[in-house]
């Protein structure tokens, strides 16, 4: 206010004034407005009084610029502090998105076997393991009739028709390639089932060429107990083969079963941790979006165009002076004048006891006068009487005024009394 008031010399006798002088006149003359209301926008009304209209609109014009400048300056600084507040928080919720990551990558290494997503390929696998189990157990009491048979004809009859069957190894050579022939239909050349079956075939094959190499070279001495003896020995191979087969499958199985019974536990688990990633994954999304917003509004506010005041009417000088209303203050004195002169006549009448009248001599001394003689008052008495009015008008006609003008001078600008008096009763609107 001091410097706008120095600037354009409001009021006219600045240069007189001390500054908590000017800041009182400058207070005084400045009125600020403010209405609101509910879904409205808030709209502020600023008006200056000043005896000169350019130096009124003058004023109102750095007000405002100030009023905008200051505005500007609070919006950048509070953009440029959301942006640092929601580049911290971009900042943690990396970190502990990291942080949830690590966690379920973890924990997917510590339960790689029992996880969700293979829960399928598990029990499919161990559904296979179970029907290999069934072939197994199927064989090896295969085996086991067919050993007991072959002992009890050897028993009975001494000899083995080696003409009318064939050896064990041929038997299980047909029935792989039997089976090798129908998982080919359902399954491709690289299905695990499939390699395994051509593996078990191939030394299926070897157990065939071996058998034959051992019966070409039994002796003839006895042919039949030799032909026993090769039987039982490829029955026993077979069925060592097939046990140890059993009790790795077996061991497999339990290991599947027991990953398939923990595969809920881990999903609970894996759920838990993926659930807080993707929390966490959430807010950093809405953190990194209000980041940008930030940044682009920081940005805005940078140039000055995010200013949110917005002028509805510019300063401009007035054409005719607001106040004071002459012809009010002029009707208004003299309608005041003339009531108090009447009223003082009245009052001054009232309150004169002298006797001026025959009645007041009734009234007051009970006797009723001859005759009443008027107060004739001497030339001396006269202009006694006349150089008093005379000197009753000139006090008040230099006097008061001389008084007014030294309160004024020498104690407060009589506006600025005008306006703490008009706060004081709260005239002002």
């Amino acid at each position: 206010m001091l410097d706008i008031s120095r600037k354009l010399g409001v009021p006219e006798n600045v240069a007189e004034m001390s500054p908590d002088q000017i800041v009182d006149a400058m207070r005084a003359r400045t009125s600020i407005r403010i209405s609101a209301g509910r879904q409205e926008a808030t709209l502020m009304s600023i008006s200056f009084e000043a005896t000169d209209p350019q130096k009124a609109a003058g004023v109102l014009n750095e007000y405002l610029t100030l009023i905008l400048r200051e505005d500007a300056t609070y919006r950048t600084t509070r953009a440029g502090q959301t942006q640092e507040f929601f580049e911290q928080e971009v900042d943690r919720l990396g970190a502990e998105l990291s942080a949830h990551s690590a966690k379920i990558l973890t924990f997917k290494n510590d339960h790689s076997d029992a996880l969700p997503e293979s829960l399928e390929y598990r029990r499919t696998l161990l559904l296979n393991q179970q029907d290999r189990m069934l072939q197994i157990e199927h064989e090896i009491t295969g085996l086991g009739d067919q050993r007991e048979r072959l002992t009890q004809i050897f028993n009975s009859t001494g000899r083995v028709d080696a003409g009318a069957a064939q050896t064990p190894e041929e038997v299980r050579l047909q029935e792989l390639e039997n089976e090798l022939n129908s998982v080919l239909s359902i399954y491709s050349e690289n299905h695990p089932r499939v390699l395994a079956l051509r593996s078990q075939v191939a030394q299926a094959q070897k157990s065939v060429s071996t058998a034959l190499r051992q019966q070409d070279g039994v002796t003839e001495t006895d042919p039949a107990r030799a032909m026993f003896k090769l039987q039982m020995e490829e029955i026993d191979t077979r069925l060592a083969y097939l046990t140890e087969q059993k009790t790795q499958l077996e061991a497999q199985m339990q290991i599947l079963t027991q990953s398939i019974d923990l595969t809920p536990a881990n999903a609970i688990a894996l759920e838990a941790l993926e659930r807080d990633h993707q929390n966490v994954q959430e807010q950093y999304n809405q953190a990194v979006d209000r980041l940008a917003r930030a940044s682009t509004g920081e940005r805005i506010e940078a140039l000055s165009r995010g200013q949110r005041i917005t002028v509805v009417e510019q300063p401009t000088a007035p054409s005719s002076p607001t106040k004071p209303n002459r012809s009010l203050i002029a009707g208004g004195g003299t309608a005041f004048g003339i009531l108090v002169g009447l009223a003082l006549i009245a009052g001054l009448e009232m309150l004169n006891r002298t006797v001026r009248r025959p009645a007041d001599l009734v009234k007051r001394l009970g006797i009723t006068p001859i005759a009443t003689i008027p107060y004739l008052r001497t030339r001396r008495q006269k202009m006694i009487r006349r150089l008093s009015f005379a000197t009753a008008v000139l006090m008040v006609i230099t006097v008061i005024p001389a008084s007014i003008y030294a309160l004024h001078l020498y104690y407060l600008p009589l506006d600025l009394i005008a306006e703490r008096v008009m706060d004081k009763l709260h005239l002002r609107g």
